[in-house]
């Protein structure tokens, strides 16, 4: 079941909400949590188990870590907690680590043990259930959370599974940190404001994901499931600005519902994008994109490393050593080391001269170098492996000239066209600063006050309807961050 599809709009949401506001609050948190299972249930079905697991284990260390009472968060000693809290955080490495990346490791331990003369080992294939590396990050930073005295550590199973598996975000993400959490998990409000900020906020997503990420997704897919030889520049190119646009706009998408609906049910959850695309340098991007990932990674990992309180090698170290383990988070394969490696790369080189030269450029020059480097990036992203990566880039380049297939061609139509240009204003602040002309009044004229709120309810409503109508021909495709 996903966001975009006609059985979760019409029948999962509305039921959900139906149980979940009618019912006296003492029964919400039981509603909400029975959909929550029922959401993921109906995905993954038997491997449910492994969340229910996952989130038993983290309620009894977080027990054992912790006291209930956060105001007193050292009444254990730091003898004791920190032992367990370096089991509880084995524990989720290991759990990811199995279902994750079995298979990447058997398949390159096969590999050389054939290249040494040896036997290849048979390992049955690990299937990784979906969200399992958001919900293993949610409950490390419960952990986390509890043993820093930043949160109490849950007296019930309850509230815990609320936070590791509500639907909204369990499949993925925004991550929230349980310390950003707590406080949500028992006492929440659901305002009329606030639920129609959410509806706005959903069908927002909604329009981008199946509206523009998907039929951009045809030319990317297309350009990608060629064989990068006969690609010309203007081919590779297409393919992967298409790319580019997608996957911005498909996860933007995603997380624009996600914290519709965590609105629509009292939840605050933090924003996920600012407009990366905009960036000056690849801080600045990683500042803007996937941002509770990116904070995440700074609060859990970077800065327990160190961070930049070191020398300058020792800084270098930490950030590349964040960004390879950033980009084995989102896939078992040698392209996410590389991509991960990429990025950590160009983030060392902005401490060094490099960096002052980019900051001290023409705006133009540091919005293209940005550019440049993601798109670049991206390619090792969306490549089935790293030969058909090289091959792609040799492509974009012009080191490998072919000619350009006429079954590649017929996807670049016009609506194509349109669509690209209309992901290119939705991925500049133009789009937001459009939104809020709709919701302000016209001009100061108090009998115009409500037209520019009801014009902005119209465009809403025909582009929930262009959406149904777009999912109900069985043209939209799964989020690309649910295979992470």
């Amino acid at each position: 079941m996903i966001f975009s599809s006609i059985i979760f709009l019409f029948f999962f949401l509305p039921l959900a909400l139906i149980f979940y506001l009618v019912p006296s609050r003492r029964w919400r948190n039981f509603y909400f949590l029975l959909a929550s299972f029922v959401f993921y249930a109906w995905t993954e079905g038997a491997y449910t188990l492994i969340l229910l697991a996952s989130i038993l284990c983290n309620y009894l260390l977080g027990r054992a870590i912790g006291p209930e009472d956060v105001a007193d968060p050292l009444s254990a000693t730091r003898r004791r907690r920190k032992p367990i809290l370096a089991l509880g955080i084995s524990f989720n490495i290991l759990l990811l680590a199995l279902f994750k990346y079995t298979n990447f490791l058997a398949e390159n331990l096969n590999h050389l043990l054939v290249w040494s003369g040896g036997d290849s080992l048979k390992i049955p294939g690990m299937y990784a259930p979906i969200g399992i590396s958001f919900f293993t990050f949610h409950a490390i930073s419960y952990l986390v959370d509890v043993y820093r005295g930043d949160a109490p550590a849950q007296a019930g199973p309850g509230a815990l599974s609320t936070y590791m598996a509500a639907f909204p975000k369990v499949l993925a993400g925004p991550i929230v940190q349980y310390r950003q959490a707590a406080g949500q998990l028992y006492e929440r409000t659901v305002s009329s404001a606030g639920f129609v900020t959410g509806i706005e906020r959903f069908i927002t997503g909604l329009a981008k994901k199946v509206l523009l990420a998907t039929p951009l997704a045809t030319v990317a897919d297309a350009a990608f499931a060629l064989q990068p030889d006969p690609l010309n520049p203007f081919s590779a190119w297409a393919g992967i600005l298409c790319d580019t646009l997608q996957i911005y706009i498909d996860f933007s998408g995603y997380s624009d519902m996600a914290i519709g609906l965590g609105k629509m049910f009292g939840f605050d959850f933090p924003e996920n994008f600012n407009f990366p695309y905009i960036a000056q340098s690849v801080r600045d991007f990683w500042q803007r994109w996937h941002m509770s990932l990116s904070l995440w990674f700074r609060q859990y990992l970077y800065i327990p490393l160190g961070g930049n309180r070191s020398t300058p090698g020792r800084t270098y170290f930490n950030l590349v050593a964040v960004f390879l383990l950033c980009g084995l988070w989102h896939g078992a394969s040698w392209n996410f080391l590389i991509w991960g490696a990429w990025y950590g790369m160009f983030l060392v080189l902005e401490r060094t001269a490099f960096g002052g030269w980019i900051t001290s450029s023409w705006r133009p020059v540091r919005h293209a170098y940005l550019l440049l480097v993601v798109i670049v990036g991206w390619v090792f992203f969306r490549a089935d492996d790293l030969a058909s990566a090289l091959l792609y880039l040799k492509a974009m380049f012009g080191l490998h000239w072919g000619s350009e297939p006429a079954r590649f061609s017929v996807y670049l139509t016009n609506e194509v066209l349109f669509l690209f240009l209309a992901g290119i204003v939705f991925s500049m602040p133009v789009s937001k600063r459009i939104a809020e002309l709709f919701e302000k009044p016209v001009g100061a004229v108090p009998a115009f006050a409500g037209i520019g709120f009801c014009l902005y309810t119209v465009f809403l409503s025909a582009l929930f309807a262009a959406s149904a109508l777009s999912m109900a021909a069985g043209t939209h495709k799964a989020f690309i961050y649910f295979k992470f």
